[in-house]
C-alpha cells in the first residue's frame, strides 16, 4: 500500500493558543497608537518642557494601555482563567521586569560604551545603577515606563515573524532558520530605534556622539538585549496546554536580563566603546 502523503505544513503568524493570539493582536493594534503619541510629543517639543510629574503621566498614557485596556475588555469568562493567568498580563510582567533591569544597568553601557547622551535639564527624578558605569549621566524615571511600550512592540512583532518562519517549511527543514531570524529581528529593532531616535527634534535632549558608528556597530551591541530575550519570550504560553505561571514568567525575564548584562559586559571587555 502507498503511504499517505505528509500533511501540509501549517505556517502561522499567531499562536495556536487563542489566549496568546488575542494578546498579540491587541499589542499590535495598539502599537501605531502609541507610536503616534510619541511622534506628536516629539514634533510639538513636549520633551523639552515637561517636568518630572508631567513626564511620568505622559509615559503612563503611552505605556499604560498595554495593561489597562486588556484588563477592562478581555473578560475572565472569555479567557477561561483569572486575569492574572492570562497571556496579556504575563507578557506585561515579563516586559516590565526586563525593561526595568535594562534601564537600570543597560543604560550605563549606552552612556559609556555607545556614546548615548541624555540632556533633560527639566527632569530631576532619575534612577540607575550605582556601581555600574561612570555615573556621569543618569536615567530619567519616565524612560523606564516608555521602554515598556517600546519593548512590548519589539517583542510582539518579533514573535509573530519568528513564529511564521519557524512553522514554515523552511523553518521546519532547517534548525538554523530560527536562530538566524532571531539575530535579524534583534538587529532590525536595535537599528530602527536608533535611526528613529536620531531626530532633529530630539537633538537638544537626546543624541549619540557618533551616530554612524552607533547605527552600524552600536546596533549590534544593542541587539544583545533581544538576542537573549526573544527566544525566551517566544515560549511564554506558546503551547496552549503548557501555560507559564507568574513565578516562571518572572524567572524567565530575570534570566534574559542577566544574559543581556553578561553580553554587554563581554562586549565592553573585548570590543570596547564604539
Amino acid at each position: 500500500m502507498k503511504s499517505n502523503p505528509a500533511a501540509p505544513v501549517q505556517a502561522r503568524w499567531f499562536s495556536e493558543n487563542p489566549d496568546k493570539a488575542w494578546g498579540e493582536k491587541f499589542f499590535l493594534i495598539y502599537t501605531p497608537i502609541w507610536i503616534f503619541q510619541t511622534f506628536l510629543a516629539t514634533v510639538l517639543g513636549y520633551g523639552k518642557t515637561m517636568g518630572d510629574f508631567v513626564s511620568i503621566i505622559y509615559s503612563l498614557l503611552v505605556a499604560g494601555p498595554f495593561l489597562v485596556v486588556p484588563f477592562l475588555v478581555y473578560k475572565e469568562a472569555r479567557a477561561g482563567k483569572p486575569w492574572y493567568q492570562t497571556y496579556w498580563f504575563k507578557a506585561n510582567v515579563y516586559i516590565a521586569i526586563f525593561s526595568l533591569i535594562g534601564n537600570y544597568y543597560g543604560s550605563e553601557y549606552f552612556f559609556d560604551v555607545l556614546g548615548m547622551v541624555y540632556s533633560y535639564p527639566n527632569l530631576h527624578w532619575t534612577f540607575d545603577a550605582t556601581l555600574v558605569g561612570t555615573g556621569v549621566q543618569h536615567t530619567p524615571v519616565m524612560m523606564y515606563i516608555l521602554t515598556h511600550a517600546y519593548f512590548m512592540t519589539y517583542h510582539t512583532t518579533a514573535m509573530v515573524v519568528l513564529r511564521r518562519l519557524r512553522t514554515s517549511r523552511l523553518g521546519q527543514s532547517s534548525a538554523w532558520v530560527f536562530p538566524i531570524a532571531i539575530f535579524a529581528a534583534a538587529y532590525f529593532w536595535a537599528w530602527m530605534e536608533t535611526f528613529a531616535m536620531a531626530n532633529p527634534a530630539l537633538a537638544e535632549v537626546f543624541y549619540y556622539k557618533d551616530l554612524n558608528r552607533m547605527l552600524s556597530i552600536g546596533s549590534i551591541t544593542y541587539s544583545c538585549f533581544f538576542i537573549t530575550s526573544f527566544p525566551i519570550f517566544y515560549w511564554l504560553d506558546e503551547k496552549r496546554n503548557e501555560p507559564w505561571g507568574l513565578v516562571r514568567t518572572a524567572a524567565a525575564a530575570l534570566s534574559a536580563s542577566m544574559l543581556t548584562f553578561l553580553l554587554l559586559d563581554l562586549w565592553t571587555k573585548y570590543i570596547g566603546p564604539i
